[in-house]
């Protein structure tokens, strides 16, 4: 073969092949709208690590929608994470940062199976952390093993804390956005899953079949998403993990919010009426901003006027999402829900008893719905109960990663049985194939849930716990209707406040109420910490301070 000869033929293979990455020197190379970006290549997975999918959320741009990230020449390296966003890194997060937080945050990473041919289904990941923590960076959200199944792995930082969520009088009249006001969070998902369709091509994969998926403030993030009309086409299947009961109704509201961040320009020495209040903000630094708040600080939060606001009502991007699921106004494409089985709030809470009634409204509206609830202990964590956030590590086949040289057969074979319908999903809208034993989908009347045993098994049937949840419900009902306190509604920090009711808990649980922790749960019910000390919260010990509690008027 002459040498033009080959030069032709190889220029032919080049242009067949699609627009994805191609080794040079053994470096995946892609070209974007904004410029070439070189990653790596292990394990016969390529990845780009630290992409800009949006101008950096400084100085003027802080408390902006995001804005179109610059073009830059030559080619950009991609192989490390970039910061994760502006934060106060909590310690005991299931999934501990890999980098130093930072304001100039907003960057995609990309996995893919370096010899796929064809487009590849698209996973994108959003994290949890409460709105306040989280990122893109932890090794256990790495996409490398679920991209050696034949997809590609998204993800991505967006803005937390107070620079994720923020309103002010002077900032609502100015407008910058044209009334996208506050959610800056939630517009950074949207940006970034705007990228993803305007530039996944490129990489190999295809647009038309992006499978959002979240955890916690993440799972909360693809209600959001589903049910946002500002998110429409933006991709075609959804997956919430312990994302709650998809109810956003009596949050705060816009003037709530610009009540809050006047709080806190007062607290900062900036008069919230100032014309230039804005401005002052902008000058604080980030560490002033954040002002060492974390999931910590949400669960003892300072004393004084309250200063930080989570995601709120505002009617465009995040909507009343119970309305929209039971009207079918969004998105309806198929949707896996789930939760851990000592999921926060026990058995009966938000994210148990939550995932049941939203699987259960959006199966109402005929959307194909499968539930999950994650029952398996790591053989190393020597307790039972499958805690908030450790479904993560198996769903994404990253259990060596997440426990080391503990990790056993028995993990391993777990992770690859619940990531093997996590890639089915992806793959064709369905978790079932592959030889899997069959997750039926859901609806209220069979009320049929994938049970991802504690013995390790994938066991489909009727939930268990239905009735009990059903009854706890109807409780939790009935208490919120009856005004007073009460171990179901009422938050612990409530009860301290109030002298009388502080007396009924000292009288009956006061190795709890005294113990210096006591000031982490302020926020939760005593029903909540149930599952983490069932000796001393027994149902009958629950009953008798409800009884104590009941002559205790209400203080106002």
């Amino acid at each position: 073969m002459t040498r033009s000869c080959f030069l032709l033929l190889a220029g032919v293979a080049l242009l067949s092949a699609p627009m994805a990455a191609f080794a040079q020197g053994g470096a995946p190379m892609v070209q974007i709208e904004t410029g070439q970006v070189r990653g790596a290549t292990d394990a016969g997975v390529s990845s780009w690590k630290g992409i800009p999918f949006a101008a950096p959320p400084l100085g003027a741009l802080r408390w902006r929608a995001p804005q179109p990230a610059a073009r830059w020449s030559g080619v950009r390296e991609a192989t490390q994470y970039s910061s994760d966003c502006m934060q106060k890194p909590f310690p005991s997060d299931a999934a501990p940062l890999g980098t130093t937080p930072a304001e100039d945050c907003l960057y995609a990473n990309v996995w893919k199976p370096t010899a796929a041919r064809g487009k590849l289904p698209v996973i994108v990941w959003i994290y949890g952390g409460g709105f306040v923590n989280g990122g893109a960076s932890p090794p256990t959200y790495a996409g490398a093993n679920l991209a050696q199944k034949g997809v590609m792995f998204v993800s991505f930082n967006y803005r937390v804390g107070r620079f994720g969520t923020f309103a002010l009088p002077q900032l609502t009249k100015a407008d910058p956005d044209h009334g996208l006001i506050g959610n800056y969070g939630f517009m950074d998902q949207i940006a970034a899953l705007k990228w993803v369709q305007r530039n996944i091509a490129a990489f190999g994969g295809d647009p038309n079949n992006v499978m959002i998926i979240g955890e916690s403030a993440g799972g909360m993030s693809v209600h959001t998403l589903v049910t946002s009309p500002l998110a429409r086409g933006l991709f075609q299947k959804a997956f919430v993990m312990s994302g709650g009961a998809a109810e956003t109704a009596g949050g705060p509201t816009l003037s709530d919010v610009e009540q809050i961040y006047q709080n806190f320009a007062q607290a900062n020495g900036i008069a919230p009426n100032d014309p230039q209040a804005l401005e002052k903000l902008r000058a604080l630094s980030a560490e002033q901003v954040t002002d060492g708040l974390s999931m910590m600080q949400m669960f003892q939060p300072k004393p004084g006027p309250k200063t930080y606001s989570g995601p709120f009502l505002d009617g465009k991007l995040e909507v009343d999402q119970a309305k929209a699921y039971d009207s079918g106004n969004f998105s309806k494409v198929p949707i896996i829900i789930g939760a851990t089985s000592a999921d926060m709030g026990g058995k009966s809470g938000f994210m148990i008893a939550g995932a049941r009634s939203a699987s259960a409204r959006i199966a109402k509206q005929r959307v194909p719905v499968w539930e999950y609830r994650f029952s398996y202990v790591a053989d190393s964590v020597g307790q039972p109960g499958a805690q908030h956030a450790t479904d993560i590590p198996f769903f994404f086949d990253n259990t060596a990663i997440k426990y080391g040289a503990q990790t056993t057969p028995k993990d391993i074979a777990m992770g690859k049985t619940i990531s093997a319908y996590l890639v089915n999903f992806a793959k064709t809208g369905d978790p079932n194939g592959g030889g899997l034993p069959a997750w039926p989908k859901y609806d209220a009347a069979s009320d049929q849930l994938m049970d991802f045993s504690a013995e390790g098994k994938a066991v489909a049937g009727k939930d268990p716990w239905g009735a009990e949840i059903d009854s706890a419900v109807q409780r939790l009902a009935a208490a919120k209707a009856s005004g007073k306190y009460n171990s179901l509604t009422t938050p612990i920090g409530t009860m301290l406040d109030d002298p009388a009711a502080k007396a009924v808990l000292e009288k009956r649980i006061p190795m709890l109420i005294n113990s210096p922790q006591i000031g982490m749960a302020r926020s939760q019910t005593l029903a909540a910490l149930q599952p983490y000390m069932p000796t001393m919260l027994t149902d009958d010990m629950l009953k008798s301070i409800d009884s104590d509690l009941a002559a205790v008027p209400v203080r106002k």
